[in-house]
């Protein structure tokens, strides 16, 4: 696992996992590698009219940044072989922090045009790999703060906890830290850097070598995992590449569209336990019912179901570290089974036994397996076969734990918070939600030039809401 690098490290430097250094090695102007979060506020009562002014004003004072906020690529030869993370002592705040407004009315649809253009672009490689944005002029007294950084910095879960060190559930409390500063309350210490002279030798050779010897250790318990996902006889075990070719897969480019939708978590809850389900296995139905009905207005629904690739989070509670932590099951989205409570039934089968085969490897072989697994969907993007040939899977769904508690932060009520996702050719749509104080929060992020009209999945998840209720109470 990563662990954040230690106070006044410039000697020291650490190198990425190959599962971090994937997510840098596809990263293009098309299919940019950041994820971000919106953060939706309300002004506190006592808010006077200079509150936004101060607020960035004191975002920008920072002079200390905590990591991963200062970490940006260490330049060498190799760069893109073994890229490696390097202290930036010298970070240009007002670069990385922006202030922005919504023109009026200021409402979801102005604020969801202004995410999808900030998201749309590629970030810069030679800086630090984070942006912010906060943006003022949102109805009803609100501002949001977008804030997008690289993947190979972080994970949903890595993300969540980083934003929870400076968010307070007092709505009293003043003077909170700006994210970038805020510290996690147990630091390692990173590696020694490799010297410069023996980048491309020595150090890079037993770096190679060490990394073998400690992944060949769990080569048995890989292979017989990767065997039964290939030749399973357990029909439920959903396979990679068993997905149907479909619109959501096609070729990209750079430009998004981001939509939100907003549900109530006892509801989901309830539902899951009427339907004997996890809340899981309500949020895939949620999807998979949307999915259909928007595949359905285009005469676009492939007759066998599409699958979905699910990230599960295999990071100790007590790690506080950044970079990625992730592992992946692929599930059965019963897309092509009409009748709902059948579709609830076949979604909660196809999850149950994904998670068992995860569940029977050791957890030294996670790594090694996840790559494995993700090696053909690699592959696609570094080769420029994602969007022309068979997809390994139709699209990404997460679902992210959030905090349970209202929170604040310098006095402004967290009203809502939206995880904004990633996009790559074959892969047109990522359906990412996260929880938080009783509500699930979706977030639907997209293609704007590959799927036209992708907001319209967002309502329908709220129809299919609605059907899920009526299936059940029957």
């Amino acid at each position: 696992m990563e662990s954040d690098l230690g106070e006044n490290t410039m000697a020291r430097s650490k190198r990425l996992n190959p599962l971090d250094a994937s997510w840098l090695a596809v990263d293009s102007l098309d299919t940019p590698m950041h994820v971000g979060s919106l953060l939706i506020f309300s002004l506190p009562d006592d808010a006077g009219p200079d509150f936004m002014r101060r607020l960035v004003t004191h975002l920008k004072s920072t002079t200390d940044f905590a990591s991963p906020w200062n970490l940006k690529l260490r330049s060498t030869a190799l760069r893109r072989v073994l890229p490696a993370w390097q202290v930036d002592d010298d970070i240009d705040i007002d670069f990385h922090v922006r202030h922005s407004a919504l023109p009026a009315p200021g409402g979801e649809v102005e604020l969801g045009r202004l995410v999808s253009r900030l998201h749309s672009r590629q970030l810069d490689f030679s800086r630090p790999l984070w942006e912010c944005t906060i943006i003022e002029g949102l109805e009803n007294k609100r501002f949001a703060m977008y804030t997008k950084m690289h993947h190979s910095l972080v994970d949903g879960v890595s993300g969540m906890r980083m934003l929870q060190r400076v968010l307070v559930t007092s709505p009293g409390a003043r003077k909170q830290p700006a994210p970038w500063a805020a510290r996690p309350a147990r630091v390692e210490p990173a590696e020694p850097a490799a010297p410069e002279d023996q980048a491309s030798t020595g150090g890079v050779v037993n770096s190679v070598m060490e990394m073998v010897r400690k992944q060949a250790q769990s080569v048995p318990e890989v292979g017989r995992a990767l065997a039964r996902l290939a030749n399973s006889g357990d029909k439920e075990l959903t396979a990679p590449f068993s997905a149907p070719v479909s619109m959501l897969n096609g070729r990209v480019s750079g430009a998004r569209r981001f939509a939100t939708q907003q549900y109530e978590l006892k509801q989901l809850k309830a539902l899951a336990k009427a339907g004997d389900a996890t809340l899981n296995d309500v949020v895939l139905w949620l999807c998979s019912t949307a999915l259909r009905k928007f595949l359905k207005d285009s005469n676009a629904l492939p007759a066998r179901s599409l699958t979905a690739g699910i990230p599960v989070n295999v990071r100790p509670a007590d790690d506080q570290g950044h970079g990625t932590a992730i592992s992946f099951i692929m599930a059965n989205l019963a897309t092509d089974i009409a009748d709902g409570r059948k579709r609830l039934k076949a979604i909660t089968a196809s999850t149950a036994s994904a998670k068992d085969h995860l569940q029977s490897l050791p957890r030294a072989a996670l790594t090694q397996y996840t790559m494995l697994v993700m090696a053909p969907y690699i592959l696609q993007l570094l080769t420029g076969l994602g969007g022309r040939t068979r997809p390994v899977f139709n699209i990404t769904i997460s679902n992210v734990p959030g905090p349970s508690e209202t929170l604040y932060f310098n006095g402004a009520k967290l009203e809502a918070m939206y995880p904004v996702s990633l996009l790559s050719h074959g892969q047109a749509i990522n359906i990412t939600c996260v929880s938080y104080a009783g509500s699930v929060n979706f977030g639907f992020t997209g293609a704007r030039d590959t799927l036209p009209h992708m907001q319209n999945l967002a309502v329908y998840t709220g129809e299919a809401l609605l059907e899920l209720e009526r299936i059940l109470s029957k």
